[in-house]
């Protein structure tokens, strides 16, 4: 009995490391940005919203892109329908999500206080590090997530353009 219950233990102790591996290869690099989205858990309105927009592809390209990546808990905190709508209004779907996109990469220690960058969409957003990281307003919660073609910020709220 004490032999079958610690080989047990022993799988799923394996078992564990190796999905815990398998969600945090990202960490050293080795997914590139939407993998590193999808494996993460937290950002399935995200890759959907960017699967709706056409915009996989491009965000699995050669970057290298950073990208302040909206939580599921963001999307859902949007008006009611908001994401629906968006869903089934491309432009400017692609609009927002490039929005949260700036080439390059950028890590947490190069933003600066009232550092401006222009977004893949041609806007720009603004970065004040006071009280805590933030972009345009939305707190960066967890930074420099490395993917093979970039970094992503994760932030917990949805940025939207002019």
């Amino acid at each position: 009995m004490l032999r079958t219950t610690a080989f047990a233990f022993a799988s799923v102790c394996a078992f564990a490391g190796t999905a815990w591996a398998d969600n945090h290869g990202s960490m050293s690099g080795e997914m590139d940005i939407v993998d590193t989205a999808v494996a993460d858990g937290n950002f399935t309105t995200l890759v959907a919203a960017v699967e709706a927009a056409g915009l996989v592809d491009t965000l699995k390209g050669e970057g290298p892109f950073t990208v302040f990546a909206p939580t599921d808990a963001a999307f859902a905190a949007l008006p009611e329908g908001t994401v629906e709508a968006l869903l089934e209004d491309t432009e400017a779907l692609t609009g927002i999500l490039t929005y949260h996109v700036v080439p390059g990469a950028v890590m947490a220690g190069d933003l600066s206080e009232g550092m401006m960058a222009e977004t893949v969409n041609g806007q720009e957003v603004t970065f004040t590090l006071e009280g805590g990281p933030q972009v345009n307003g939305a707190n960066i919660t967890m930074t420099d997530i490395e993917a093979s073609n970039g970094v992503i910020h994760v932030i917990d709220a949805v940025l939207m353009p002019e």
